[in-house]
């Protein structure tokens, strides 16, 4: 079984940076996709990036360029969502999710990671 924990959320200003984190424990197999997703009270959670172990990416097209998925080593028990220039349209519950294969074609869809976090909460104020 894989546990996941997210961390690092909280209230920035416009403008402003945060990272979160996702530390896995348990049983972590060789080959991980790591996704960030999002949900915004009202909206339905939507993906916003991916990192699988070769180091490939996928970004949400509202956060390219604005966000950076990355790991801590080559270990895949601690990866970060690195948020520049926060928008108040980012706030939102910050979940991480994993599946132990190639990140699907579909990365954004949830439904596609059996292994998800309790989220960590984000608020970003004009």
């Amino acid at each position: 079984q894989v546990r996941l924990v997210e961390s690092g959320g909280g209230s920035v200003q416009s403008g402003g940076s945060l990272r979160l984190s996702c530390e896995a424990s348990g049983t972590i197999r060789g080959f991980v996709c790591m996704a960030w997703h999002r949900q915004a009270p009202g909206k339905e959670r939507e993906g916003v990036a991916t990192l699988d172990s070769r180091g490939t990416t996928n970004y949400a097209d509202t956060m390219k360029g604005r966000a950076t998925i990355s790991r801590n080593g080559t270990e895949n028990r601690l990866f970060y969502l690195q948020i520049d220039n926060l928008e108040p349209d980012d706030t939102a519950a910050y979940y991480c999710g994993a599946i132990y294969d190639y990140c699907p074609h579909s990365w954004e869809e949830p439904s596609r990671y059996p292994y998800w976090g309790q989220g960590t909460q984000v608020t970003v104020s004009a």
